[in-house]
């Protein structure tokens, strides 16, 4: 089970993760309560393994600017959320980074992953990094095909019925491991990797 935490932004964060055992860290660079600049994304990231995945994540910017961003923040992955197109994606596809799509999961979207060129597509909430649970379950009975994750209201109480019920390749969190918006919850991280592994298993 691949877990990726999003919307990290200090250092405390950062060890959390690492001690977590999480295979991804998200550094929102766009706008949000999580937002941080590429100069203290390259920091944080340089106090991961390099095992672990970084990912620039970015929504509703040109696709010039996220290609500038996230290289100088020298990070492994772009996460386009939202209305990005097959030619957005087709546009990052010289980078040595791994392409990640994130759409709304209830949406009429293409939920096929790779359909825009993506390594990782990721079904998430209508209104990403809310907190606010959507009704996946329908996701059980035709999940999307390859590498796929589930986001939007997961947390560690409820992260092992999701995976038993839906069988996604991945897990992603933010607002799920948090005491308050913005502000993640050291404990939450680690008990939220450890229900996912033991929920995969």
């Amino acid at each position: 089970m691949f877990v990726k935490i999003c919307g990290v932004r200090t250092a405390t964060d950062v060890a959390a993760v690492v001690e977590s055992g999480a295979d991804a860290v998200g550094f929102v660079l766009t706008e949000s309560p999580r937002q941080v600049t590429a100069e203290q994304a390259r920091e944080l990231a340089a106090e991961l393994p390099p095992d672990v995945l970084s990912v620039g994540v970015c929504r509703g910017v040109p696709v010039d600017w996220v290609r500038t961003t996230v290289m100088a923040a020298g990070l492994h992955a772009i996460q386009l959320h939202g209305d990005y197109s097959p030619a957005d994606f087709a546009a990052c596809a010289d980078l040595p980074v791994r392409l990640i799509r994130g759409v709304a999961g209830h949406s009429t979207a293409d939920h096929y992953c790779g359909s825009h060129g993506e390594e990782i597509l990721l079904l998430d909430a209508p209104a990403p990094g809310s907190g606010k649970p959507w009704d996946w379950t329908n996701l059980a009975a035709e999940p999307p095909l390859g590498q796929w994750m589930l986001a939007g209201g997961l947390h560690p109480g409820n992260v092992a019925e999701a995976i038993s019920m839906i069988r996604p390749w991945g897990v992603d969190v933010s607002s799920g491991v948090e005491t308050s918006r913005g502000v993640k919850d050291p404990a939450l991280i680690v008990d939220f990797v450890r229900a996912a592994r033991e929920a995969s298993r």
